[in-house]
């Protein structure tokens, strides 16, 4: 018989304060410092994870109603791969870099950028994927050098109690530990000086958290949320946009913070789409989604309630879905067809199964209201031609975007995730998460030996040419003239003729080849003609 999942405890408050100075403590021991000591925290990190397995499914189908396929690929394998793949490279990352295109003077110094630990590290994480949003961050922070407490969400307790399990079997106690708690203990803790917070969830917390952090000047990484807009054009595969974007919404049942708020449609397509919808549930769900194991629940009672009042509060009409049932915490998919931007389902972030459905007149009019409705959200999803596509890319800003897609960026361990504006600051995933959490520390070693060479630097000046003789050694001439335009060195000029480009010069040389050979052909002939006489 497998291991039983833990009643939620809370970390006691007296304790709190003496733990974090234990970590803080740690970090001056240069410990962590250690890069394969860092890569045998994460493996044995791996490791547990993987023969904690079964109580991970466990506490995500209690917390969250997640099924076998979506706890394993979002959260186990998620973090699995992370940490393989930080592993792999995390020796290279850590490498000093040489400073770039400086001077030949400068170079005896041996300028480099060397990659310190910050110190130690407060993850905060979120209810919705708790494993991934939680041991995510804090493989970054491990990478990073860092001693690092993670603080897991209350909300999905049960999960919380497996993340704490995982990290006493397997990391270093004095290093990396697990605090549980909601309000009073999150009070006690951000009460702390800490070198770097990490946060993933609202953007109502998010502003507590940078409150709390502004009197240490502590650096916060904030990973929020948004009205994302989806646009899906006439020139749009129809069908093919509405399995992606329902694929999006249901996940997790729509707790996802990366999916789509709503989805602005051209009108002449717009009955279509919704037919695609229905038809996309009916084939994702076919005994219904309460009956389907794929199929998760609101988290709690609370965003049981805030959804449904959004969806009670709705103008629009329901064309799909519509059933809630409180004691289950279910709510259907729900397809929407609204015509109002005020709209109770427009108006905030549902974090639900809620898909409403805007008809607009034109890519143009979908832009001004995407903009208007939130100017920086998490994510933009564009469906139809690549000049429509371009056009919203260039017409918007968001944290991320997926083209003819559902939030796919933010499925790639490789690319950097994050917000921007309101909907968050800072990044993490694959490299980025080695960089979110380190120093970039600028170094230089000066030798006795080029004393000679720096006498110039040392007053007196005036009176001087200390300063003539320092600008030969360090100032750089422009390449460009006063209009702006780039000058062409006579090497670079040779190999572009003058065009200033490579490829315009290898066209320009080919033309040029071309004129000559058909001059060479012209002359041969007049010179044959001339011998034989003929005009």
């Amino acid at each position: 018989m497998g291991a039983e999942l833990l009643e939620f405890k809370t970390t006691p408050v007296g304790e709190i304060n003496s733990t974090v100075e234990r970590i803080r403590q740690t970090f001056w021991t240069a410990k962590t410092r250690n890069v394969q000591f860092r890569i045998k925290q994460l493996r044995k990190l791996y490791w547990a994870i993987e023969d904690n397995k079964q109580l991970i499914l466990d506490a995500c189908k209690k917390d969250l109603g997640k099924g076998f396929f979506e706890t394993m690929i979002a959260e186990i394998a998620w973090v699995q791969n992370d940490i393989i793949y930080v592993t792999n490279n995390l020796a290279k990352w850590c490498k000093d870099e040489s400073a770039p295109d400086i001077s030949l003077a400068n170079k005896f110094m041996r300028p480099k950028i060397r990659k310190d630990p910050l110190g130690m590290v407060l993850v905060i994480g979120a209810f919705n994927f708790p494993l991934q949003l939680s041991f995510g961050p804090m493989v970054g922070a491990i990478s990073g050098g860092n001693t690092v407490i993670l603080k897991p969400s209350e909300n999905s307790p049960r999960s919380a109690m497996v993340m704490q399990k995982i990290m006493q079997e397997s990391l270093d106690p004095d290093c990396y530990t697990c605090i549980q708690g909601s309000i009073p203990e999150m009070k006690v803790l951000l009460e702390e000086k800490w070198d770097k917070i990490f946060f993933t969830g609202s953007a109502t917390v998010g502003k507590i958290i940078t409150k709390a952090a502004a009197p240490h000047l502590t650096p916060v990484v904030l990973e929020l949320g948004g009205r994302n807009p989806a646009i899906v054009t006439r020139k749009a595969d129809v069908a093919l946009a509405a399995r992606r974007l329902l694929w999006a919404k249901t996940m997790n049942a729509g707790q996802v913070c990366i999916s789509h708020n709503y989805t602005l449609v051209d009108k002449e397509v717009l009955d279509q789409f919704v037919e695609e919808l229905k038809r996309g549930l009916t084939e994702f769900f076919p005994k219904g989604a309460k009956a389907s194991e794929d199929y998760g629940r609101m988290v709690n009672t609370g965003s049981f309630n805030r959804v449904k009042k959004m969806l009670d509060g709705t103008t629009g009409k329901i064309v799909a879905g519509g059933t809630v049932d409180a004691e289950d915490l279910f709510i259907e998919p729900t397809v929407i067809v609204i015509t109002d931007t005020e709209d109770s389902l427009m108006r905030d972030e549902s974090f639900g199964p809620l898909m409403p459905v805007l008809g607009v007149d034109n890519l143009d009019q979908a832009i001004h209201i995407a903009n208007k409705t939130h100017e920086t959200p998490l994510g933009v999803y564009a469906f139809g031609s690549k000049d429509e596509t371009d056009k919203v890319l260039a017409s918007t800003r968001s944290g991320g975007a997926s083209i003819n897609d559902g939030m796919f960026h933010g499925t790639i361990g490789t690319l950097a995730f994050g917000g921007v504006g309101d909907s968050g600051s800072g990044s993490y995933r694959g490299k980025a998460s080695f960089d979110t959490f380190v120093h970039h520390r600028s170094i230089t070693h000066t030798p006795g030996w080029i004393e000679s060479m720096l006498k110039a630097r040392y007053p007196p000046f005036a009176g001087t040419n200390k300063y003539g003789q320092l600008s030969k050694m360090l100032l750089q001439k422009p390449n460009f003239d006063r209009e702006g335009n780039q000058k062409l060195g006579w090497i670079t000029w040779i190999f572009t003729l003058g065009t200033g480009g490579y490829f315009r010069g290898a066209s320009r040389a080919l033309i040029l080849a071309g004129m000559a050979v058909l001059i060479r052909v012209l002359m041969d002939r007049r010179t044959m003609n001339g011998i034989l006489g003929k005009d």
